[in-house]
């Protein structure tokens, strides 16, 4: 019994600590539900707030969305570009364009065009949440490359009302698309929009609508194309100037092929189909231009840089915005920079290959007046290697990063002393001249005209790679984005990648006083409200007066030196400019099987007081076999240059480049280092004139050659018996200016006579010896003096009564000699020539005369 209760107390006591237990648990669980309900509803709360919120937002952003109307859709306002003369050149946009119907659109076409585009295209009311789902898993994930978020009717929106622009991809944009893309969907079925949107996207070249494409591209009708030109037609909207099978056939074969596999995921192709039409070259059917359209090609270049400036200045879209747009293109310059690249009516070009970029700017006002994108172009918007091209300048450098600077932060004179010498770079290896030798000490005018590299690279280090940069900066160049964004290194001092606008523009601040002006095309247009947008830029003193003109003064030496001289000056054009060429290295030359003479790029910029041209020459790919310049080619950039300015330059007064009173001449001796002004015996041909910034020209002169004056040379004298008078002459005393004031001081027995002539006549001299002597005075300077003696003989009794006479007195000899001795008269003896013939006159009656004795003649050592 004792036994079962002491079980049951057992039992009892377990159920007991069970029921304790069991109550806590039960209270958790409950604590646990609440808490899940509270979160859950708290989350359906802020779910609802973002849904009402991005709801209210939504319809405040349509609530301000535009109108869309069907004219919208289907046109397009074309804008027209003017010429510097205000003439219509080009109509750009809506003109360009042929309408498709509804039954002319092949169903090619149409599966293409769905399948690469919107497949989901005929299921959707004009948003595609699924394609939006897939479009930012594509941005995650980096594939799905095939479509984006926005519908075929989204698209058409964008083309008809909004900005393309990625930029301008804002919320409240995509809000208002995607409403107006709604109402489309309402308004019109789908075979009529899908027909807008045929009609309505750009397709390269200035071609709007895909059956303008397919007439442009084919020479076919719209509903004549086969299915890999249906393809390629169906791919150009996404990216047209990157996928023109034109222009680049590489890229254009990549986006048709993809559009073929796409049409076989959309299940309108078959496999084998599509591997049958890829076989199919991207270029096969495609038509030459039309005779318009190659007329078009002579400004092409010029019209992309005025399509680019306006996107860019104005963010319109000048295709479809009806502006009217007025440029600074000079036609007849144009035309003639066209011929010159593309006959060989005025350079003879050596092959089709050889490619060449120009840029002509006006010197003064920076505007763009002719451009050369290329030659043998037959696409529109084509390549414009003038703008967008990527290559090394060479030498032409040296002006910008170097010299330049020099003079403008460091007061460097032309006469500036730099050393040619060998050169190694920090870096690794070295820099050598063109022609493997060294000059030693020279000027910096002779490091320029000649080119040398050591001094260029040395000049750099000490200019500094700042002030170098703020240089290049000023004159519209960014060197930050060279070398892997490193900036200047010392290579740059002999090149550096600047296109040929740029480097037209920045010799351009040389010719103009140093006043900068960003080059460019479009100087206003015109809102079809009538409002005008000016869009020329302002200009900038880029650098000192005095550096600008010390650079011009250098080059216009250049211009007329070594093989420079027989091609490039123009009678009656004062001119100034710089040749640069750029070098493969000896491991490319041995690889290419290229010769030692062979370089891979020329270049030229002359400007003149109007305009600044500069001229690229070269092949689009270096390496390949033959695509590199001979000697004679590497002269292309001076001949396309001297072809062109010579024809602008006829219009225009051609004046020099005057002289600012910042800068200042001086004749300095030639090797003195510092410079120095010549001393008085400085040699004629150890003189030079260079030029400084005023304050900083020499002062000291040079006692190289000695500290004192020379004498006078060539003194003479001549008595004449018959006419009792001593004609003196002498030589013209050489100075190192010729502009200098020279006074000769003649000395005759004691008596000094001040004078500016060659000769001097002394009347009834004394008997017997007379000294002479001659010195001249020169800036308050006396120089040594030149000594000889004449003789007077004793004269005979008949004269003497002669002179009784006539009241004269043999005593009165110095006194006399003096009173009556006077200069040649400007009348009788204007020259030294005229001095000489009447000393020959002279010499000829004293020999004629019956008086045993010969005048006596002496001259001074």
């Amino acid at each position: 019994m004792s036994e079962k209760k002491e079980t049951m107390s057992r039992v009892s006591k377990k159920q007991s600590e069970q029921k304790k237990n069991s109550k806590p648990t039960k209270n958790k669980k409950q604590v646990s539900k609440i808490t899940v309900k509270k979160i859950l509803w708290i989350a359906l709360a802020f779910v609802a707030a973002i849904f009402i919120g991005s709801a209210g937002l939504f319809v405040y952003y349509v609530s301000s969305a535009p109108d869309l109307t069907e004219k919208d859709i289907t046109g397009s306002i074309s804008s027209d570009i003017l010429d510097d003369k205000g003439d219509v050149i080009y109509t750009l946009g809506g003109q360009n364009r042929e309408i498709a119907t509804e039954d002319q659109i092949p169903q090619v076409l149409k599966d293409a065009i769905i399948s690469i585009e919107d497949q989901r295209f005929y299921k959707h009311n004009g948003i595609d949440p699924i394609r939006i789902v897939g479009a930012a898993l594509a941005n995650v994930t980096g594939g799905f490359g095939s479509q984006g978020g926005s519908t075929i009717t989204q698209q058409l929106i964008k083309l008809s009302v909004f900005s393309t622009n990625k930029v301008d991809q804002t919320l409240k944009r995509k809000a208002q698309e995607a409403w107006l893309a709604l109402k489309l969907e309402r308004d019109y079925s789908k075979e009529q929009i899908l027909t807008f949107y045929i009609n309505k996207v750009y397709m390269s070249d200035n071609n709007y609508g895909m059956s303008t494409a397919s007439d442009y591209y084919y020479g076919k009708e719209l509903n004549e194309i086969t299915l890999p030109e249906a393809a390629m037609l169906a791919g150009l909207p996404q990216s047209p100037n990157t996928y023109n099978p034109k222009t680049n056939p590489e890229q254009a074969k990549k986006r048709r092929d993809l559009v073929l596999d796409m049409m076989v995921e959309n299940k309108k192709l078959s496999t084998e189909e599509a591997q049958k039409a890829k076989t199919i070259p991207v270029e096969e059917n495609l038509v030459s231009l039309t005779e318009e359209k190659a007329n078009e090609l002579v400004f092409d270049s010029y019209l992309k840089e005025v399509i680019s400036e306006v996107e860019e200045q104005t963010k319109l879209d000048p295709h479809t915005a009806g502006l009217l747009i007025q440029t600074n293109l000079d036609m007849d310059a144009q035309k003639r920079l066209f011929d010159i690249l593309n006959t060989d009516e005025y350079v003879n070009f050596p092959d089709q290959n050889l490619q060449a970029a120009v840029s002509m700017v006006d010197a003064k006002t920076g505007q763009l007046k002719a451009i050369g994108g290329g030659r043998n172009q037959e696409v529109q918007l084509g390549t414009n290697r003038a703008a967008n091209m990527n290559r090394s300048i060479g030498s032409a450098m040296k002006p910008l990063s170097v010299y330049g600077p020099a003079i403008e932060y460091l007061n460097y004179s032309t006469y500036q002393q730099v050393v040619d010498e060998p050169y190694d770079y920090k870096s690794g290896g070295s820099l050598y001249n063109y022609d493997r030798k060294y000059l030693g000490p020279i000027t910096m005018r002779k490091a320029i005209i000649d080119s040398r590299n050591p001094p260029a690279a040395k000049t750099l280090q000490e200019v500094g790679y700042a002030d170098s940069t703020s240089f290049l900066k000023n004159v519209g160049i960014d060197p930050t984005k060279w070398n892997n964004n490193a900036g200047l290194v010392e290579s740059n001092a002999i090149g550096g990648e600047v296109t040929p606008i740029e480097l037209s523009a920045a010799y351009a601040a040389f010719s103009n006083g140093g006043i900068y002006t960003k080059p460019y095309t479009v100087s206003k247009i015109t809102l079809q409200d009538g409002e005008e947008i000016d869009l020329t830029p302002k200009s900038k003193q880029a650098m000192k007066d005095s550096t600008a003109y010390m650079i011009t003064d250098i080059l216009k030496d250049t211009v007329n030196s070594g093989s420079n001289q027989n091609l490039v000056p123009i009678e009656g054009v004062p001119q100034a400019g710089k040749t640069g060429t750029t070098n493969y290295t000896d491991e490319e030359k041995v690889k290419h099987n290229i010769p030692d003479d062979g370089v891979p790029d020329s270049w030229f910029n002359g400007y003149s007081s109007n305009y600044s041209i500069a001229v690229w020459v070269g092949y689009d790919k270096k390496f390949e076999d033959g695509n590199w310049l001979s000697t004679s080619s590497q002269q292309l950039p001076r001949k396309i240059y001297r072809s062109l300015m010579s024809y602008v330059s006829q219009s225009v007064e051609n004046t020099d480049w005057k002289k600012p009173s910042s800068v200042v001449e001086v004749a300095v001796e030639d090797g003195s280092n510092p410079a120095k002004l010549p001393g008085p015996n400085t040699p004629i041909e150890k003189i030079v004139n260079e030029l400084f910034i005023r304050g900083t020209q020499p002062t000291t002169i040079s006692t190289t050659f000695g500290e004192e004056l020379k004498a006078p040379s060539g003194l003479k004298a001549t008595y004449n018996k018959e006419k009792d008078e001593i004609a003196i002459k002498w030589e013209k005393y050489k100075t190192n200016d010729k502009k200098e004031s020279i006074m000769y001081i003649l000395t005759v027995a004691g008596q000094t006579i001040e004078t500016k002539d060659l000769s001097y006549i002394v009347q009834k001299p004394a008997e017997g010896e007379i000294e002479l002597t001659l010195s001249v005075k020169i800036k308050e300077q006396d120089s040594l003096k030149a000594t000889i003696t004449v003789t007077v003989p004793k004269k005979e009794k008949e004269e003497e009564k002669d002179s009784s006479s006539k009241d004269s007195s043999s005593e009165s000899s110095m006194e006399s000699l003096i009173e009556s001795s006077k200069p040649e008269s400007s009348s009788e003896i204007s020259s030294e020539s005229q001095s000489e013939l009447e000393i020959q006159s002279s010499v000829e009656s004293s020999s004629a005369s019956q008086s045993s004795k010969k005048p006596v003649t002496n001259s001074a050592n």
